[in-house]
């Protein structure tokens, strides 16, 4: 593996842990703040939308209208605005609300399923062993990490199995699209952009303007761990490292999101820790050491 390959996983890694950071935060709104996802979706969406779009600004200026002058580009741009942002952020919440949060996480990791059928059709191929038993064992790991090996902890109705689906499907479609886009244009302008135009697009349906919060610090750092940590870095990392590994890699390595976000409940917010959860990080840790020897094979 190259000096290039490990940035990308190790971009895509961080981008993840950032996303488990953003959870426990959004944990502790849900149940301390009684804060409603539909504005918290909203307001992380364009408050990071207008501060990665003002960076680019100030860094890149001209360069953040080109993607606008390239009709395909800009197509693509609305579609992951709208999938990859919107409906992934949305639908995700959506299946917790309807079920809970371990389900809602099993379920968006069949992502992956998706995307490497997509990686395989496209290349007419068919997939290698190695990244079948990495797709297992990532499932298996966030099964038993999100549920504590429990089937009856994923209380699943039709709703929130719909719900769950959509938001694998999304994160497939933003995994797919992002890459070759994110090469041409740059982070600011594809996920800034990206923030910006599918918080705008929810902003009459979620109407944040008719919700309030009292202000104290711990609502201050928990929204600031959410929009910025989770949104604007979060994005940004794991969506560069996707242009770097690919979309089947990175798909995988969202799984660290879970990882953190147990590790977080368990230091900041007193959850319990099992022996089965722990397997479960053993078996997610151990797809990082697959992709890395199938990544090898590959050269």
């Amino acid at each position: 593996m190259n000096t290039k390959q490990v940035k990308g996983f190790l971009m895509t890694m961080a981008g993840a842990a950032c996303w488990g950071v953003s959870g426990c935060f959004g944990q502790y709104l849900f149940l301390e703040k009684d804060m409603t996802a539909e504005w918290l979706v909203v307001v992380r969406l364009v408050v990071a939308g207008i501060l990665l779009v003002a960076i680019g600004f100030l860094k890149e200026k001209k360069k953040m209208f080109e993607v606008f002058q390239n009709k395909k580009d800009t197509k693509t741009l609305l579609v992951f605005s709208f999938f990859g942002m919107m409906m992934c952020q949305y639908s995700y919440f959506a299946a917790v609300k309807h079920a809970n949060a371990g389900t809602a996480t099993v379920i968006q990791a069949l992502n992956a399923v998706a995307v490497l059928t997509y990686v395989c059709v496209k290349g007419r191929r068919k997939p290698n062993k190695m990244e079948v038993l990495a797709i297992c064992i990532a499932l298996v790991g966030i099964f038993l990490l999100s549920t504590g090996g429990d089937i009856h902890n994923m209380p699943l109705t039709t709703v929130a199995l719909g719900f769950g689906l959509i938001s694998a499907g999304c994160v497939a479609v933003y995994n797919i699209i992002s890459g070759e886009i994110m090469k041409k244009y740059g982070v600011y302008a594809i996920v800034g952009y990206g923030m910006l135009i599918g918080g705008l697009i929810m902003l009459p349906f979620a109407r944040p303007w008719n919700e309030s919060y009292p202000v104290d610090m711990g609502l201050a750092i928990a929204l600031f761990g959410v929009v910025i940590v989770g949104t604007a870095v979060a994005f940004s990392l794991f969506l560069k490292g996707i242009s770097i590994v690919g979309p089947f890699v990175g798909s995988l390595m969202s799984g660290f999101e879970s990882v953190i976000a147990v590790g977080g409940s368990v230091l900041f917010l007193g959850s319990a820790f099992s022996v089965v959860e722990l397997v479960g990080v053993v078996l997610i840790l151990s797809t990082v050491y697959l992709l890395t020897i199938n990544s090898a094979k590959q050269r």
